[in-house]
């Protein structure tokens, strides 16, 4: 199916906005990993790349209704990846708040899995873009 210049506009909005969510997510879980240590800053490039991938999404959403175009493993790994970075998110605020030391230091153990879990769908979504225009 060819896309529209409506459909192409979502498209490039939806690419930039979902590719913040790469960049502020990787900004606060790797600044994390190499400060050893969960700090304040952090968690505001959690709470963006969250935010960003949120938006994202929905205008990925909005495309696919559009154009007729879904792909349930995509949007299944999405919506799991959504959800654990909202339980990141969480988790990393209380942490920061009411954990001790010990739990602060260890935080970016739970922060890499979520964001090795987040590539999947990234990537997903990365491969289903260039199949289409190929």
């Amino acid at each position: 199916m060819e896309l529209n210049q409506i459909d192409i506009h979502y498209l490039i909005a939806a690419i930039c906005v979902i590719s913040s969510a790469l960049v502020f997510y990787t900004i606060g879980v790797w600044g994390e990993r190499l400060q050893r240590k969960l700090k304040f800053w952090h968690i505001i490039f959690f709470l963006l790349g969250l935010l960003a991938d949120t938006v994202g999404t929905s205008l990925m959403e909005h495309i696919a209704e559009l154009t007729h175009l879904h792909d349930e493993m995509h949007t299944v790994t999405g919506a799991i990846a959504i959800l654990l970075m909202f339980v990141h998110a969480l988790w990393a605020i209380w942490t920061y708040v009411k954990g001790t030391p010990i739990e602060k230091r260890h935080f970016n153990r739970f922060s890499i899995v979520v964001w090795c879990i987040w590539l999947i769908p990234y990537l997903i979504g990365v491969y289903l873009g260039m199949r289409l225009h190929v």
